[in-house]
């Protein structure tokens, strides 16, 4: 028995593995491309890059601001769940930041909304729950 697949949401997953893809290789630009110009990204507390940014300008900056604290590091997608509208991703995140000799390395979930087609919000939890009961709202 086959079972039917939404284009949409095969679609919407695709931007989100492009969308690490991109921000792994430290390409800017390819990021925000993905981007809804009026995206909402939350960072919980506690990061050196928590808070809350909106549009293209701020993403830049929160991207460009956070890549260069790192010497190397990878934010692996290690799983991709579609709830109600939007997804969650389970993440590995390993990162060395420069002038450090030890990596960090944890889990975090993210969770991204679209629209037309595009990241309309993009949040970061530190537990799986919450960003799955964040994404049953969206």
């Amino acid at each position: 028995m086959s079972r039917s697949v939404d284009s949409k949401h095969v679609n919407e997953i695709e931007v989100v593995k492009l969308f690490y893809v991109a921000l792994n290789g430290n390409d800017i630009p390819a990021a925000l491309s993905l981007l809804d110009p009026q995206i909402v990204r939350v960072e919980f507390e506690g990061t050196p890059m928590g808070g809350t940014y909106r549009g293209l300008d701020e993403m830049k900056d929160h991207f460009t601001k956070g890549r260069s604290t790192w010497a190397e590091g990878i934010c692996n997608p290690e799983k991709i769940t579609s709830v109600g509208n939007a997804f969650v991703v389970d993440v590995h995140v390993r990162v060395r930041l420069k002038d450090k000799t030890d990596w960090i390395d944890g889990r975090v979930a993210d969770a991204f909304a679209f629209r037309d087609g595009k990241i309309s919000e993009f949040r970061s939890f530190e537990k799986y729950e919450d960003a799955t009961k964040w994404a049953s709202h969206a």
